[in-house]
């Protein structure tokens, strides 16, 4: 793995614009109601304006290119009609937006475009090699993505290649990496803003940096504890929500067969072993809960980790943890936010979530908040001004921190060398 520092890559002010078509990935993808099938969250809709607003400011004919939704979250996959909707307010001026990707009714829209004028096409993953199943079976390289219908398609149409979607450089999928092949290529403003933030986790921290590690998806950030761990990045880990759950399993503590039925059912214990491990190697660098909350008959109960095991979920940590927690965030130099503390929706549970959240909002420390589901909790319980800086990425910034380079990193890098 390759430590990442400051890449090599174009910024987009290296060019002139001026009548010039600039095709734009963006990153836009946004928490969708189940049932109305509506935006809920427009974070990283507003987080791309900067962007869209200088190159129409430079007189750049604007394609924009996005997705929402995948196979994996197939209830999400929609138009993206309501995106160019709410683009249109927030920028003052009209989006334009068509129902199709790169066939001949977005060709002929994209060559139609006036300097200044904006259309966003539509949803990148209604193509097969653009889904996260592409990219998993066939695994094509950069230059083998010319041939896919989206770079045949649009790359003779553009001047420019811009990419503003950190939150998918974990990506390799054509409109994230192909382009750079082809096109003069650089990033958008968002894009050095989520590096520049999470390089500073990385490799400048004050100290003591605290890392707040909680929610349901743990797997990218099991790969990220074992590298900040490694090199001394973190200095504290606050464990909470599933990993919390885990790592007092490794410990010796038995939860309870609902809890642990409920682990093994998802293939969460699976991380047993690397916790014993990490609790062995670092003893010193973990806070594991002290109590947590369960249900019983309506009412939000608590039980101390010393009077384990409980026939109940613990969709919380309790009032001990909280204080515990909240000592730790308010002595840090930087903290470092990925998954919520417990089921934060379920006004019974989302205490644990609401008070460390508020210790956040008030500390001293340089804080990041990153991930969907921590976005949301920031946005429902903080003014998210009170944090220093919300990263648009989850998977991408796990995966940043982790070490690893990531594909659309790498793809810009390439393209710098050949500018």
């Amino acid at each position: 793995m390759e430590t990442p520092g400051k890449p090599r890559i174009r910024s987009i002010e290296d060019f002139e614009y001026q009548g010039k078509t600039v095709l734009l990935r963006v990153d836009i993808n946004s928490p969708i109601d189940p049932v109305s099938k509506k935006i809920v969250n427009d974070n990283r809709i507003t987080m791309s304006l900067p962007t869209i607003e200088y190159l129409v400011r430079k007189g750049a004919k604007v394609a924009m290119i996005a997705h929402q939704g995948d196979t994996l979250d197939y209830q999400n996959l929609i138009p993206l009609a309501e995106h160019a909707e709410k683009l249109s307010q927030k920028l003052g001026m009209a989006v334009a937006y068509i129902d199709d990707v790169a066939g001949p009714a977005a060709q002929a829209v994209v060559k139609s475009l006036r300097p200044g004028q904006i259309v966003l096409l539509g949803n990148l993953r209604y193509l097969a090699e653009e889904i996260s199943s592409f990219e998993n079976v066939v695994k094509l390289k950069p230059e083998e993505m010319l041939h896919t219908f989206l770079v045949r398609h649009l790359a003779p149409l553009a001047d420019y290649y811009v990419n503003d979607a950190f939150a998918a450089a974990h990506r390799s999928a054509p409109s994230m990496v192909a382009f750079q092949e082809l096109l003069p290529s650089a990033a958008g403003f968002l894009f050095f803003n989520e590096i520049s933030a999470l390089t500073k986790v990385l490799e400048g921290p004050e100290r003591p940096a605290v890392f707040v590690l909680g929610g349901l998806k743990i797997s990218d950030a099991y790969g990220m504890m074992e590298q900040v761990l490694k090199r001394g990045t973190a200095d504290r880990i606050l464990a909470c929500g599933v990993t919390g759950m885990v790592m007092l399993m490794a410990k010796g503590y038995k939860l309870g067969q609902a809890a642990e039925k409920f682990l093994k059912d998802r293939s969460l214990d699976v991380f047993l072993e690397q916790s014993k491990e990490f609790l062995r190697d670092y003893p010193d660098k973990f806070v594991l809960p002290l109590d947590l909350a369960y249900e019983q008959e309506g009412r939000r109960m608590e039980v101390g980790i010393e009077q384990l095991p409980v026939e109940a979920m613990f969709p919380d940590i309790g009032r001990r943890t909280i204080e515990l927690f909240k000592q730790e965030i308010g002595r840090a130099g930087t903290i470092f936010v990925n998954g919520p503390a417990g089921v934060y929706e379920n006004p019974l549970f989302a205490e644990g979530t609401r008070e460390l959240w508020t210790a956040i909002a008030k500390a001293k420390g340089y804080s990041v908040v990153g991930g969907g589901d921590s976005v949301s909790a920031t946005e429902k319980f903080v003014d998210p001004k009170q944090i220093n800086y919300i990263c648009t990425a989850g998977g991408a910034m796990v995966r940043f921190l982790s070490g690893d380079k990531l594909p659309l990193i790498a793809a810009m890098e390439k393209a710098y060398q050949r500018q």
